[in-house]
């Protein structure tokens, strides 16, 4: 344990997820030895993100307008939505260029240990947009865990009724992987969306 200041910037920086307990340290030390100009620039950096970024009144991705630059571009597929967890998740599916609908950050997943159920999240939000006749199709794409699926059966549940296309992001053995390291249910699921190749 250190004494004051320092030890109260470990323990803030612990908190932060995937910081543990000697990284929060190392960090720390890494911040007093640093110059106090980059270290100004970094805080002024945090300063500036918690004032101007928001989320997208529309799909709830981050953005410093009332809307994000994926809502605003017209030349975007209006009749596909691409349901998402987090904003990070947006990023994600952008870096592959393979969708160009438009988006619904979820602000998580069904998680209730965490106390996270669907009124927590956007969904009240994506139903209000479902009004729109454009949308043709929902795309599930929530992690492929314990909480994304739980996530993903209820929309599916929710949203069969609507008469909307629903599909889910195919998973299972990622490339360049090796057969002996899958666990069972990723294994499963890549015999499950198995295609025909000739």
């Amino acid at each position: 344990m250190y004494e004051g200041a320092v030890q109260e910037l470990i323990d803030e920086l612990g908190r932060l997820p995937g910081v543990g307990p000697k990284s929060a340290q190392r960090i720390a030390f890494y911040i007093l030895e640093a110059e106090g100009e980059d270290m100004k620039r970094l805080s002024d950096a945090i300063n500036t993100v918690k004032e101007r970024v928001k989320f997208c009144s529309v799909c709830g991705n981050i953005t410093e307008q009332e809307t994000c630059n994926i809502c605003r571009d017209q030349r975007r597929d209006p009749s596909i939505i691409c349901v998402v967890e987090e904003s990070k998740d947006v990023m994600a599916v952008e870096r592959t260029r393979s969708f160009r609908g438009r988006y619904h950050v979820l602000g998580g997943a069904i998680n209730p240990i965490a106390g996270i159920g669907p009124d927590q999240l956007r969904i009240r939000e994506l139903l209000s947009r479902l009004s729109d006749d454009q949308i043709q199709e929902i795309i599930i794409a929530t992690d492929p865990n314990l909480e994304g699926e739980a996530t993903a059966t209820y929309l599916v549940r929710m949203l069969q009724t609507i008469g909307i296309k629903v599909t889910r992001l195919a998973s299972g053995l990622p490339v360049g992987g090796d057969l002996e390291y899958a666990d069972e249910v990723t294994l499963g699921r890549a015999f499950e969306g198995r295609r025909t190749l000739s």
